[in-house]
């Protein structure tokens, strides 16, 4: 006998879920228009449209993957850019370059800071706050192993000489420029144009001031040096994509005070020193080219003179920032 009768509400069918059949066709998007996100904040992406900024979200079937500073994305939805208006964020393209960094060297979390930059301009002050090379180092290995150009910028050159600095690094052939308050930045702008460059430096190196000059009324604010500790206060909350009057594109981020690297292998930083890399054919397996490897290649090629001892040296100092913490 069945347990219910036809009069009994229990043997009703309820409806079942899930009964509309799915599709695998998904939207086409041919009426997206093309944007670059120029800034993040709190979930809300702004994007430049053409010539004028739209504000959007991201879309739920990008789920957890990443929008960031100067990603290229198509967008859907209101991009008039009006008050109020809102868009969404559909697409993100190939990224031809990533800058990453993780917080501390035992952070498993990578943090994606900027996508597509050709170069890293890594803003160091020669005083006022002190130079901390530790630091200066740490964020070169950030720009090789990400494949961006570095270019190293010294600020307040009317406070100390840069040649103290500028002699750690010359061996390396990082190319420089040295400013100074008031100062003619001609130089730095030739370096800038037409590129997209990332600024990247501990709070008080004067950031936010070489922005203000190269992009005038883009009202960066300016911090102070306490002088106390001689560390510089963060004024800078998030990075911030701006145009560049003759060309190009600068990002201005949040002042930092370490930059970690857990992301990076020690056996890849080579890579980026090509007359290096091909002295190292003779090196044993599994050698890092480090200070102390037995048998390493570069030492061979400093014995008999076919590199300078000096570039060596410099490329194991990289090296062994990646396990130093910064100072």
């Amino acid at each position: 006998m069945p347990r219910y009768d036809e009069y009994d509400v229990e043997s009703y069918d309820r409806p079942r879920r899930h009964t509309r059949p799915r599709t695998k066709d998904r939207p086409t998007y041919d009426d997206a228009v093309d944007g670059r996100v120029v800034t993040v904040d709190r979930g809300r992406y702004t994007t430049l449209v053409d010539d004028h900024l739209v504000s959007a979200m991201k879309s739920r079937p990008l789920g957890r993957k990443g929008v960031v500073v100067g990603d290229e994305v198509r967008l859907v939805g209101d991009v008039s850019g009006d008050d109020g208006s809102l868009a969404r964020i559909v697409e993100v393209g190939e990224r031809r370059s990533v800058l990453r960094r993780t917080a501390d060297d035992d952070d498993p979390v990578e943090r994606v800071i900027v996508a597509n930059a050709d170069q890293l301009v890594v803003v160091a002050s020669l005083a006022d706050p002190e130079p901390r090379p530790r630091l200066i180092d740490r964020a070169l290995v950030a720009a090789y192993d990400a494949g961006l150009d570095p270019l190293l910028c010294l600020t307040k050159a009317d406070l100390e000489d840069p040649e103290t600095l500028l002699s750690i690094y010359r061996p390396l052939d990082v190319p420089w420029v040295v400013t100074q308050r008031g100062g003619d930045l001609s130089g730095l702008r030739e370096r800038l144009h037409g590129k997209v460059s990332v600024l990247i430096g501990h709070s008080g190196v004067g950031k936010s001031t070489l922005v203000n000059a190269l992009v005038p009324g883009s009202d960066r604010a300016i911090g102070h040096v306490n002088a106390v500790t001689g560390r510089g206060r963060h004024t800078s909350t998030s990075a911030l994509m701006l145009g560049l009057p003759d060309g190009g594109w600068i990002v201005d981020t949040p002042g930092i005070r370490s930059f970690g690297l857990a992301h990076v292998q020690p056996g890849q930083l080579i890579g980026a020193f090509p007359d290096l890399e091909e002295l190292t054919d003779s090196c044993p397996r599994g050698c890092t080219h480090g200070e102390g490897e037995p048998e390493c290649g570069l030492d061979e090629a400093v014995a008999d003179g076919r590199t300078e001892a000096a570039r060596v040296e410099s490329f194991r100092r990289l090296l062994a920032s990646r396990e130093a913490a910064p100072d």
